[in-house]
């Protein structure tokens, strides 16, 4: 019957509206987000079968309409007003003193105090509860109407929640991006070559002006009500407090951390703690606001030109600034990436005096076109290190310089390399470079590489910082007493730690080629490699050529293997860890490709007798087979040992081989 259709579709719009209020106004919701596609997806497919029913107010109804050819004229009935800004202790209680003058000298004022964001003024209207006009502030007295767009923004309900809502209720709030939104939407922008934004306001603005709205729709837009402009039909509230209160019953969100305070203290102890706390809010906010919060006293002070006497917006300091770049040094990090970093003129922003700033990347650089002498703008939020985020083009001079990317780098001398199509360059010293001294040592101890027992990342970096070790083949020199020496080490510690080290000295050439921290050559890899060529001087002298010919080896695998051998530095090093006793048996040089299990995949789980499952897995890659993690459509065969785990079931119910140990032995035996 139709009428148990409308009764469903009606249920199940009433339950979306609920969870969107417990998501995006409460932040607090009560089913998982694939329960709530699964409500959706059936009001979907209810509303294609039964389109009468469909309504503008339905939770479908987001995606966006046919795009507009410009958008309209709305005239505000109550204007938009903006605020005065206070940016010091003595004009935030000048803004008090004449606050209470008004009031009859009142001893001290409530205020309603919340975070000030970001983002654009917006007014949004509702006529017996549902949605039917958006308008962006405009100059204050005339918008432009937005109403598609704002439809598309998941946070605002186009029906409100409840009852008692006024026949007409005009809500402003401010539309913004979250600040990780706004992060992965430049990030996917940047890979199809699309428009970067600059900051997050820019990123909302342009959203929400956008003539086709199916665009504002991909946009990760939210919406935060922070009051209330013309209301009909009702009488809201005598407190700000309590309008936003009751706001945020009706469904529509409200930002988290407003408060009550009193008095000039009041606000300044609100405005350090929110000030404290900003770098890790989810919205990027410029300041505080502080509203006087009886309605009955709001009246009283009334407005002075465009602007209420009954608040306040108390800025922080200005994050971004203007400056010039006088020069650009380049920084190698500890996997060997090199930085280049603006060196700049002096400037005060974000509370600090900034002189050099990142560029991030080659890449960035060309993108933005950011050349030595142009003016820029400098961004710093909090503890995040500055960036250059633009250039004044129309100021750039004459002499203004190309930055390029260094031959060699800073620290070592060692060739610097930057594949086609990667954006990172990186130094090719990986074991010399002092500055990737510790990640090299690290890695070189690790279970997976030499699996130095006892060898922990805070002990390598006492060892480095003391100067005990330079580069890898250090630790094979150090003595019992050099290490008992050290915070949380005694003379058994030490000798223990010396055995290990003695014991790696034993390990097998796969281990060995991995342990050098080659970039992009993990253990797979690393098996092909020492498989393929049986020796370490047979990969030393390969070219790119023939690194190609090793299964799975590409041409940027194969150029950061010939560039690493390449460096005297790095030869020089692994020569003296072979001096220094290091071995491994002897192999012979076999072609993968004709290996039986070559392409193979196998899935290991559960316990083996005979090997770890470490140990089965680096044999079965030197043979040419791949050793997943998880069961798929494309592994052969998963191995199973004694107490086996839910890997078994997954690969029964899609038809895949299951083996046992001794079938894992036979299939090593047989290649």
């Amino acid at each position: 019957m139709p009428e148990d259709f409308s009764e469903r579709i009606q249920s199940l719009r009433e339950k979306i509206r609920y969870h969107n209020y417990r998501y995006y106004a409460l932040d607090n919701p009560e089913i998982s987000d694939s329960e709530y596609d699964r409500l959706m997806r059936e009001l979907e497919s209810l509303e294609t079968q039964h389109p009468k029913f469909l309504t503008p107010d339905s939770p479908t109804q987001r995606v966006g309409t046919k795009p507009v050819k410009a958008f309209g004229e709305v005239q505000h009935a109550i204007p938009m007003l903006s605020l005065n800004n206070a940016f010091s202790e003595a004009e935030l209680t000048a803004f008090d003193k004449r606050v209470r003058e008004r009031v009859d000298n009142i001893d001290e004022i409530e205020y309603a105090a919340e975070p000030k964001l970001d983002g654009l003024a917006v007014s949004i209207t509702y006529a017996d509860g549902v949605l039917n006009r958006g308008a962006t502030r405009g100059d204050g007295l005339v918008g432009e109407e937005i109403t598609q767009n704002i439809r598309t923004i998941r946070s605002v309900p186009l029906r409100l929640l409840g009852k008692g809502y006024p026949r007409l209720l005009e809500v402003r709030g401010e539309v913004c991006m979250s600040k990780q939104g706004f992060a992965t939407m430049n990030k996917r922008a940047r890979e199809r070559g699309e428009k970067i934004f600059v900051n997050p306001r820019n990123a909302a603005a342009g959203s929400l002006r956008q003539l086709d709205p199916r665009l504002t729709a991909q946009r990760p837009l939210s919406f935060f009500s922070y009051a209330v402009g013309r209301v009909e039909g009702a009488k809201l509230a005598d407190t700000q407090s309590h309008i936003l209160q009751r706001l945020s019953e009706w469904g529509l969100p409200i930002l988290p951390h407003t408060d009550l305070v009193h008095g000039v203290r009041g606000c300044l102890e609100y405005y350090a703690r929110i000030a404290a706390a900003r770098d890790a809010f989810e919205y990027d906010i410029d300041g505080v606001v502080y509203k006087v919060n009886r309605l009955k006293l709001q009246h009283v002070l009334g407005f002075i030109s465009r602007a209420p006497r009954w608040a306040i917006a108390h800025k922080f300091p200005a994050q971004e600034e203007r400056t010039t770049i006088r020069n650009v040094t380049f920084q190698v990090g500890r996997t060997g990436a090199l930085t280049p970093v603006a060196q700049l003129t002096p400037v005060f922003v974000g509370g600090v005096t900034v002189s050099n700033a990142t560029l991030h990347n080659m890449d960035e650089i060309e993108r933005k076109d950011v050349r030595i002498g142009d003016s820029v703008i400098v961004r710093r939020a909090g503890d995040v290190i500055p960036e250059v985020v633009g250039v004044i083009k129309k100021h750039r001079p004459q002499g203004s310089k190309p930055i390029k990317l260094p031959r060699h780098c800073p620290v070592c001398g060692s060739q610097i390399i930057r594949p086609e199509g990667e954006a990172v360059a990186r130094c090719t010293g990986g074991l010399f470079c002092s500055a990737q001294r510790k990640q090299a040592i690290k890695h070189f101890a690790s279970r997976r590489a030499l699996d130095i027992e006892g060898l922990g990342d805070k002990l390598i970096d006492q060892l480095v910082e003391r100067g005990l070790i330079d580069h890898v083949d250090d630790i094979y020199k150090l003595k019992d007493e050099q290490i008992a020496g050290l915070e949380r080490m005694g003379k058994k510690s030490a000798h223990n730690l010396i055995k290990a080290i003695e014991k790696s000295k034993q390990t097998n050439f796969a281990r060995f080629i991995y342990a050098l921290g080659i970039r992009e050559v993990g253990e797979a890899t690393a098996q092909a490699l020492a498989a393929y060529f049986g020796t370490l001087k047979a990969i030393m002298k390969a070219d790119e050529e023939n690194l190609q010919r090793v299964p799975d080896v590409g041409p940027v695998v194969a150029s950061h293997v010939h560039a690493f051998f390449k460096q005297k530095h790095n030869r020089k090093i692994i020569e003296k860890l072979l001096d220094l006793g290091i071995r491994w048996p002897r192999l012979k040089s076999t072609a993968i490709s004709e290996s039986p299990l070559r392409g193979n995949r196998y899935v290991l789980t559960g316990t083996l007798n005979a090997m770890s499952r470490d140990e089965a897995k680096e044999r079965l890659q030197a043979l040419g087979a791949k050793v997943s993690a998880s069961v798929s459509g494309k592994t052969t065969a998963v191995i199973a040992g004694t107490n086996p785990g839910s890997k078994i079931a997954k690969a029964e119910s899609m038809g895949i081989k299951i083996l046992e140990e001794n079938d894992l032995m036979q299939l090593l035996k047989n290649a």
